[in-house]
């Protein structure tokens, strides 16, 4: 369990300010799109989606970790609530971005044209 005499506030500043944090690299990396990581391919997918989608899933674990208290609980309960999250989300990602490239390629290179 937590600690009973740590302080709510500091604990929410902290988990704020990670959070924001991350969110700023996010932000940061999206406007000035490093052209060592926007053209740099990996697993079909730039090196620049990703860290979006890493960084994505570490905000999801540590609002998982703070918000559901899961740094108290016996680590069968931490995997059990986090891994299928986590699983499911970078599965999720997975799909969506193999049947969007797919769709791309053939509005692209197909018969099919873009009518929109």
């Amino acid at each position: 369990m937590a600690h009973a005499h740590e302080s709510n506030t500091k604990r929410i500043w902290t988990v704020f300010g990670i959070l924001s944090l991350i969110t700023i690299v996010e932000v940061g990396f999206g406007i000035v799109k490093p052209d060592s990581l926007f053209r740099n391919d990996f697993l079909g997918m730039s090196l620049l989606n990703w860290l979006f989608i890493i960084l994505t899933v570490v905000k999801a674990y540590y609002i998982t970790w703070a918000f559901m208290h899961m740094e108290g609980e016996k680590k069968s309960l931490q995997w059990s609530v986090v891994a299928p999250f986590v699983f499911l989300v970078l599965y999720l990602s997975f799909i969506l971005l193999v049947e969007g490239n797919y769709v791309y390629d053939v509005f692209k290179d197909g018969t099919i044209k873009w009518n929109f």
